[in-house]
């Protein structure tokens, strides 16, 4: 499928934004949810200010995963479950739903470089849990760097390894390859996410002890 327009849920804060940014610039209409309409608006506006001939618009969290049908969830961990409520009534019957969530220790009060135990396996499989029947749900973008995705004149390298079933991975491959160097790893089916979601806590030790600020993931032998 040729995507026109991706929902940004979380797309006011430093990762969302990045990516909303990156796929502004892909050619890819973005709607960035927050759950103030202010401040979904405010972001918007930085985006077209940003990026050449970028299509954007602010919305409220539910009105932007009704306005496509392709919705990207980009929130904390903590705040992972009440948002996916407040939006599964909104989605369309045959959206797909790309969450970006990492259970990270942070949302406790614990190390970001931790994870934590998800009764449901992983974040989304608990997110896939809380939407209705038809909605396809995939994981992906766990080993970009928030830092690395707002400096929108560098480029990005490394792989998306991308977790779901089979009718989301065609929108997670165009997602992953509408940003220049990044390459779509397809990483299996939605019970894996329980293994790549921990790659976020990996990458922000990696970072920490080298002085880095964007280490990824790279599968040699592809």
């Amino acid at each position: 499928m040729a995507i026109d327009r991706v929902a940004v849920i979380g797309g006011t804060g430093a990762e969302g934004f990045g990516l909303a940014c990156r796929w502004a610039a892909a050619g890819i209409e973005v709607v960035i949810g927050s759950r103030a309409q202010e401040r979904a608006t405010e972001a918007a506006a930085r985006i077209t200010a940003t990026v050449a001939e970028a299509r954007a618009e602010g919305l409220a969290n539910a009105d932007a995963a009704a306005a496509a049908d392709v919705v990207a969830v980009v929130v904390p961990f903590a705040g992972q479950a009440a948002i996916y409520k407040s939006i599964a009534g909104h989605l369309g019957p045959e959206a797909v739903v790309v969450d970006c969530t990492a259970p990270l220790a942070a949302a406790v009060g614990g190390r970001a470089a931790r994870v934590l135990g998800i009764w449901e396996g992983s974040a989304a499989q608990q997110a896939a849990a809380l939407l209705p029947e038809g909605v396809s749900l995939g994981a992906a973008f766990h080993s970009l760097a928030a830092s690395s995705l707002g400096k929108l004149d560098t480029d990005l390298e490394g792989d998306v390894l991308a977790c779901g079933p089979k009718a989301a991975k065609p929108v997670l491959k165009e997602l992953a390859e509408a940003i220049p160097k990044l390459r779509y790893v397809d990483a299996g089916p939605l019970e894996n996410a329980r293994l790549v979601e921990p790659l976020t806590a990996l990458l922000i030790g990696i970072n920490r002890r080298y002085k880095l600020e964007g280490a990824g993931i790279k599968i040699t032998g592809l």
